[in-house]
């Protein structure tokens, strides 16, 4: 797994113009910036610099997702991966993420939510019972915690009970340091697998699962970059 303070790593070959950091950019001649040499690199930056950046990008969102992300998958199911970039420091992202006794906290469509047992205590195979919202195919889902790792920031649910058509859904939700516009950003990648429903096809199905995990990591950046901005207004809260 490539270290956000490793990225430039990324780009190093050796008789290369520049390096790309998250941080900076790094000319070869740093003793004279004003040089043919450097303003050919700033072209070249200004070029290229932001396609490399993408690929760089999305060549670490498939090694974390080749990592946490790998799903196995029947004939009567669908999978699917989305991604969302968010404004905030990966502390404060997590601290909603984590809270699996509180989703409501961040999941527009969810009105409830009680569990088992107190957060303290709450370990692998606790349970939760989720009051969804009207306006969807559902009133309530019964969800398992799979798995819930501090250090690596992964938590991963199964749905295993409930009055929808969501049989065999399996979530893996994982949040990354990354470094948006200078200034600390967490990149979030969100999978799941499900059962199509009969009478559905997969490309439904996963439309449908979609569009709601959408709403709720846009949600989630909202609520994770107010905070990030309130804590710059206030610091020492």
């Amino acid at each position: 797994m490539i270290q956000p303070d490793n990225f430039c790593k990324l780009f190093f070959k050796e008789g290369c113009d520049v390096f790309i950091s998250p941080l900076s950019i790094r000319f070869r001649d740093p003793s004279d910036p004003s040089s043919s040499h450097n303003r050919r690199t700033r072209r070249l930056w200004k070029r290229k610099g932001r396609e490399d950046w993408r690929r760089a990008c999305m060549s670490m969102e498939a090694q974390y997702i080749r990592r946490h992300h790998r799903h196995q998958t029947s004939a009567d199911q669908c999978t699917s991966v989305l991604i969302e970039h968010v404004r905030a420091p990966v502390h404060m992202v997590w601290s909603l993420v984590r809270r699996f006794d509180q989703p409501q906290r961040y999941k527009p469509f969810v009105s409830r939510c009680t569990v088992n047992g107190e957060m303290g205590k709450m370990g692998i195979g606790s349970l939760r019972e989720v009051n969804v919202k009207s306006g969807l195919p559902a009133t309530t889902s019964t969800e398992r915690l799979e798995l819930l790792d501090d250090e690596e920031h992964i938590l991963g649910f199964k749905i295993v009970g409930g009055d929808h058509r969501l049989r065999n859904y399996s979530s893996i939700m994982t949040v990354h340091p990354e470094v948006i516009d200078g200034r600390p950003g967490t990149l979030v990648i969100e999978s799941f697998v499900v059962d199509v429903p009969e009478g559905n096809t997969r490309n439904e199905t996963c439309y449908f699962i979609e569009a709601l995990i959408r709403c709720n990591l846009k949600a989630l950046a909202d609520i994770s970059e107010k905070m990030a901005v309130q804590d710059r207004i206030e610091p020492g809260n």
